[in-house]
């Protein structure tokens, strides 16, 4: 009996402290671990538009169709790996050599459509969706303009379209496969494994 009351005798306060302080450290690091920065959703499109208020404002032919996502803690090199993944992803097949996920959406001349889309990163509370993680509209407006320009200057600009930021927009597309990607760009450096995408590569 005396050795089960030893072992059954409570923690020195010294030990619990550290053994709170070890838990709240793995509980911060699971919550580091989940926070993402900007995050896209590739779509393989025959054709895409945007309406707003009943008018055409934006359309491509053959090519993706990008929502995009803008995270509160998302900097220019959130946007400089969205925007090189995207334009580099082997969702095209070689009509040439006849080899499946072979040439991106530049090496075949298409057009990308980008629609600013802050309900990706709306998580339900409940059964109501919330959007406190979403970077706010008088940030996200000047950012996703950014993020626009640089896609334009690592290709042809006239070959990069957009929605109406914040506006009420109607897409409309035409998915070919269907082939859908998504893309979350690490919060840290390129170091980490960021990308649900990085396979294609």
């Amino acid at each position: 009996m005396h050795c089960l009351h030893h072992s059954l005798s409570p923690l020195p306060s010294f030990a619990k402290s550290a053994d709170k302080t070890a838990k709240k450290s793995t509980f911060a690091s699971c919550k580091t671990l989940q926070i993402r920065a900007m995050r896209a959703v590739v779509q393989r499109v025959t054709s895409a538009s945007v309406e707003v208020d009943g008018h055409m404002v934006s359309e491509i032919g053959p090519g993706l169709l990008v929502l995009v996502g803008l995270h509160e803690s998302d900097t220019d090199s959130n946007a400089d790996y969205i925007c090189r993944k995207v334009l580099n992803m082997r969702l095209f097949t070689n009509e040439s050599t006849g080899r499946g996920w072979d040439q991106n959406v530049m090496q075949r001349n298409y057009e990308v459509l980008l629609v600013s889309q802050f309900t990706l990163y709306g998580v339900l509370k409940g059964n109501k969706p919330d959007f406190h993680v979403a970077m706010p509209p008088q940030k996200a407006k000047p950012f996703y303009e950014s993020l626009v320009d640089k896609f334009r200057k690592a290709y042809r600009p006239d070959a990069i379209k957009d929605g109406v930021f914040g506006a009420m927009m109607k897409v409309n597309l035409v998915n070919d496969g269907p082939v859908t990607m998504q893309l979350d760009s690490s919060q840290s450096s390129k170091s980490t494994n960021e990308e649900t995408g990085k396979t294609i590569n």
